[in-house]
């Protein structure tokens, strides 16, 4: 009898341009892939929400987290703060040592973002997995900023390896 105890992922984004939901998703197939490879898929339960539809059963419920936005205006989306202000005090003391990764889309730095997440979940006491991972989209301009996205194949490989790093450790 089995008695390995299924873990759960849960990536959370938030996204205007469509940067920050793609590489959500290359997370969650880096993920999907370390698991099939350990051959370990019914161990891992791996959900992937719109941090609007996150509240704190969904962060209670799960094993490891990646956290997934933009960065405006040199800190964190305003939906992805709103997520954390909603969550931090019901989650709070209630989440120690859970290993996360943090995924930043900006135009230029991202630093500001990363900075600001890590924070919050430095009150949440989690276990920072890896260096924030910033896809830069060089969008400096007003047209270019406010466009979609397409983030390169280089950029979804390194979230795609994140994922599978964090999925790797909860298995």
């Amino acid at each position: 009898m089995n008695t390995i105890a299924k873990k759960r992922l849960l990536i959370v984004w938030h996204s205007r341009t469509g940067a920050a939901h793609q590489m959500a998703l290359a997370a969650e197939s880096g993920a999907q892939a370390i698991a099939a490879e350990l051959q370990a898929e019914h161990r891992l339960d791996i959900v992937v929400k719109q941090a609007a539809q996150v509240d704190a059963q969904d962060l209670l419920g799960a094993d490891g987290f990646v956290f997934c936005a933009p960065e405006n205006l040199a800190s964190l989306s305003g939906a992805m703060k709103e997520f954390f202000d909603r969550n931090y005090y019901c989650a709070l003391d209630q989440l120690n040592g859970r290993p996360y990764a943090i995924m930043i889309s900006a135009g230029s730095d991202g630093s500001g973002a990363a900075r600001q997440t890590e924070r919050i979940c430095t009150g949440w006491r989690l276990r920072l997995i890896a260096p924030a991972l910033i896809v830069n989209t060089d969008a400096q301009s007003p047209q270019a900023i406010t466009a979609a996205k397409t983030i390169t194949d280089n950029d979804s490989a390194a979230c795609e390896t994140l994922g599978a790093t964090l999925a790797a450790l909860l298995l």
